[in-house]
């Protein structure tokens, strides 16, 4: 069982705090189970609940309702489309090249993984609905933490204190509510705590939401912990610059300017942070990845814990997802032996990546091909296709996670090797500042954590065409792809197609409005001020 910043009943929490949300939500009825334990000044009394209230907004990253991983506290949304995690993990790779799921009447997924979604998608309104509902929490939490109400309420000065630094991780995580918006949909619906609660909220476009997010992100720096000095699943100063970096790497994307210089400056500030490489690769996506050494790699990790936060999210989807059909080689994961019977497997195209004879030994290279054929003709046939044993729910002491379905492994969403590829590619691509000695340094430290016999790359070696290459044999499965591919120019269009792309056996072109995903058509009903992205 994990010590970590306690998430584990604040689900009941979230399901209370509909007097504060916002009509940002409007459109999703969010209802508490129990009237009586709507959050009022009797909460307040005890000076302990404004860390309860924060722990609230970190859970709705984690949790999706009060009565177990099967509930979710958004009428209409099913649990597990709406689980941030795993709708994220949905949107940015199972849309892309890496990764097919085999039960394709599951709500949603037939879509997504062939790029045919619609307005009416359930995993598209999941992502939409539960980012805004983030949103609304963390702008609940300004409100019940301003100067007047805590002096009102008496607040004794170090519990102030410690406030400004819990304002500070709720605006962080607002902020990269919104980062996700601008990155998936261009728009979102806008409101802060200064908003009246039934307020029609604006509509930013892709240009508001990066300017929001960036200057809110530098205006709350100073006010966060240091890098590693948080406990874990808080937020830090790293996690803020990690967005920053994020937003600028992708700026060209995002409003057609190209900030290449200030993404390398990010980079910079991350990695003088403190944060190390994990000596083993696989220690990044195992049960105990909270205390192994990768606990200074992992930027930002969205919690999972088998017995406090049970949910669907990605790394139980994961794990007992990659499970194989033919292998059943669950035990070894740290779940049933047989998973969830081949629910996942790899799509050609990214198996590719590791056929050169250098990647053999490999320790990035968890693919399992024996038996199996590499063509994924037929969805449905769970035998078609290679698996992946990237995630577990084994200890890097030789244990295994508490429970054999909902799996104690933390979802890496930041990590240090993501910076080290991010500095290159912002320095090949004409970014000032950057060191090619470290560039170089920098790759060949993964390849020498990987075992890869390559790892003595010079500065000539590392292209564009590289580093896509190379991120996604460090980062599968770890929601960047579909952003990557945007990044250079290969999600859309007939210039690299993948299996099943576009619905395509082969793959076939898509529409260069296919680089945005759809506003739901229950929100577009509930704001008149969204519209509807181009073509659709």
């Amino acid at each position: 069982m994990k010590k970590i910043f306690k998430i584990e009943k604040i689900a009941v929490l979230i399901l209370v705090m509909v007097v504060a949300l916002s009509s940002c939500t409007k459109d999703l009825d969010i209802t508490p189970k129990d009237d009586q334990d709507l959050l009022g000044e009797d909460f307040f009394a005890n000076e302990t609940a404004y860390k309860r209230l924060l722990a609230g907004v970190y859970a709705n990253l984690s949790l999706t309702g009060v009565d177990g991983a099967g509930s979710s506290n958004i009428d209409g949304l099913d649990a597990g489309t709406s689980q941030f995690g795993r709708v994220l993990l949905y949107l940015q790779t199972l849309s892309a090249d890496q990764m097919i799921w085999s039960y394709e009447n599951d709500p949603g997924t037939r879509e997504i993984q062939r790029n045919i979604w619609n307005a009416d998608d359930p995993i598209i309104l999941g992502m939409f609905g539960r980012t805004h509902v983030t949103i609304a929490f963390a702008n609940n939490f300004l409100r019940e933490t301003t100067d007047a109400k805590l002096t009102e309420r008496n607040v004794s000065q170090a519990t102030k204190n410690e406030i400004v630094r819990y304002r500070a991780e709720a605006r962080l995580l607002r902020a990269m509510s919104y980062y996700y918006m601008m990155d998936l949909f261009g728009q979102a619906n806008f409101t802060t705590e200064d908003d009246a609660i039934n307020a029609q909220p604006q509509a930013y476009n892709r240009q508001q939401l990066f300017d929001f997010v960036e200057s809110e992100l530098k205006a709350i720096e100073g006010d966060l912990a240091d890098p590693l000095t948080n406990e874990h699943g808080r937020a830090d100063k790293g996690v803020a610059w990690m967005i920053l970096a994020k937003i600028y790497l992708n700026a060209e994307v995002y409003i057609g300017q190209g900030k290449y210089t200030e993404c390398i400056d990010y980079c910079k500030k991350i990695i003088n942070g403190g944060y190390t490489l994990a000596t083993e690769y696989k220690h990044n996506f195992m049960a105990d990845n909270n205390t192994n050494s990768a606990k200074n790699e992992i930027i930002f990790p969205l919690i999972s814990d088998g017995v406090f936060t049970q949910n669907f999210g990605p790394t139980t989807v994961m794990i007992n997802g990659s499970v194989g059909s033919i292998e059943a080689n669950g035990a070894a994961l740290g779940v049933g032996a047989g998973g969830w019977g081949g629910a996942l497997r790899l799509r050609k195209q990214f198996v590719q990546l590791f056929d050169a004879s250098i990647f053999n030994n490999d320790s990035r290279n968890t693919i399992i091909s024996a038996g199996r054929d590499i063509e994924i003709t037929d969805i449905s046939d769970r035998d078609q296709g290679y698996i992946l044993e990237k995630y577990s729910n084994a200890t890097s002491t030789g244990g295994f996670g508490v429970d054999q379905t909902f799996v104690d492994t933390d979802f890496p969403l930041f990590r240090l090797a993501d910076v080290y590829l991010m500095y290159v590619e912002a320095h090949l691509r004409g970014g000032a500042g950057a060191d090619p000695v470290l560039a170089v340094n920098y790759v060949n430290a993964l390849r020498d954590r990987a075992n890869n016999p390559q790892n003595n790359l010079t500065i000539t070696d590392l292209t564009l065409d590289f580093i896509i290459d190379e991120r996604a044999r460090e980062l599968h499965w770890e929601a960047h792809r579909r952003q990557d591919l945007i990044r250079f120019g290969r999600f859309t269009g007939g210039s690299y197609n993948w299996a099943w792309k576009g619905n395509g056996t082969n793959g076939i072109a898509i529409p260069a409005s296919r680089k945005l995903y759809p506003i739901p058509a229950a929100s577009l009903a509930s704001n008149p001020n969204l519209s509807q992205n181009t073509g659709y």
